[in-house]
């Protein structure tokens, strides 16, 4: 049988999560993620699961006597019981609710707005196929959402954490242990995720035959799958030439051999660890700014608009797949465009 690729295997583990999921959930709800298969990814749907996981709790405790049956009793006709009504009072309890180990759960704007389009999502699933009559979830109104200012490094920042990773004069003297054995590869992750704005799950997915050092090419699996390839500069390609000349001295264990990234227990590095890698670096340049992955991201993005002013090359790059979503992030860098724009045309010589 032919190895699964890293994103093919977080598939599987994904739809065996799902299947679990699914179990603390009506049985008709099946019917709702298979209706959804072909249009979302195995990723989404989790979060849907969760999402509809909170609904049921809360309609067993706001309606005691009707959705307080066993799961799978309920049935499509029960959701047309709820009224608009209803539904904000599940919008206002998901403002705080207690999760499975009664510890307060409180949602941001845009966790409220999430929740509120799964929501949506599976209503709209069943009324439009004609298994209920009514569809109340699409007369409420979206949560409010109030854009936040885009956290992201400015250029001299950029260079102090580089600087930091490659020489950690900043870390605890337990840190620089570590740091001796794994600062090759973290200049090389962290150089990648600035220089092409990569997302942390592309990074860590990444394979040794993925990287092309001729071409200064990668190979990454976007969201749903698809291929594409970016392309990075002589300077990244640098830093990875040497984290690849170490890599190839480690023994990873069976099963990970074709990583690009290996943690120390020299297996495929995950998520969270990226995430940890991060967060420990840009608190010792840049202490009040909370930066992430997805800020790493955002920085190149911003930095690629700057120089070359052209929103579809970003969103191409980024791999967004509608060019709005990239309009919406860098807005305040297309009004600064407008702006120094207004003297260019000239209608008259002075």
């Amino acid at each position: 049988m032919a190895t699964l690729s890293y994103h093919e295997q977080k598939d599987i583990e994904n739809i065996k999560k799902l299947r679990e999921l699914q179990k603390e959930l009506p049985s008709f709800c099946s019917d709702f993620f298979r209706g959804i298969e072909t249009s979302t990814s195995t990723r989404t749907r989790i979060a849907y699961a969760y999402d509809l996981k909170i609904f049921f709790q809360f309609l067993k405790t706001a309606n005691p006597g009707t959705f307080d049956n066993p799961s799978h009793t309920l049935t499509p006709s029960d959701l047309e019981k709820l009224t608009v009504t209803d539904l904000e009072e599940y919008i206002d309890y998901l403002k705080c609710h207690p999760s499975d180990t009664n510890e307060d759960v409180i949602n941001t704007e845009r966790g409220l707005m999430r929740k509120v389009s799964s929501l949506r999502s599976f209503y709209s699933y069943f009324f439009r196929n004609e298994r209920i009559e009514k569809n109340p979830a699409a007369l409420v109104r979206m949560p409010k959402l109030h854009e936040k200012e885009i956290i992201r490094l400015e250029i001299d920042e950029v260079a102090k954490l580089l600087d930091e990773v490659e020489e950690g004069d900043k870390l605890t003297e337990k840190q620089k242990l570590y740091h001796e054995r794994t600062k090759v590869r973290d200049l090389a992750m962290m150089s990648l995720l600035l220089g092409t704005g990569i997302r942390v799950s592309e990074c860590v997915g990444l394979n040794i035959n993925d990287i092309d050092l001729d071409t200064c090419g990668a190979r990454v699996y976007r969201k749903g799958g698809k291929e594409s390839v970016i392309y990075f500069s002589d300077e990244v390609r640098d830093v990875l030439e040497n984290y690849l000349d170490e890599r190839e001295m480690i023994d990873a264990v069976p099963g990970n051999e074709d990583a690009l990234f290996l943690s120390m227990q020299r297996k495929r590095i995950n998520v969270r660890s990226v995430e940890n890698l991060v967060k420990k670096y840009a608190k010792l340049v840049t202490p009040l700014k909370k930066i992430t992955p997805h800020k790493l991201r955002s920085t190149y993005g911003t930095s690629l608009y700057r120089e070359t002013g052209d929103i579809y090359l970003v969103a191409s790059v980024l791999g967004h797949n509608d060019v709005n979503t990239t309009r919406k992030h860098y807005a305040a860098q297309e009004e600064e465009r407008r702006r120094s724009a207004r003297n260019v045309v000239r209608l008259r010589e002075s």
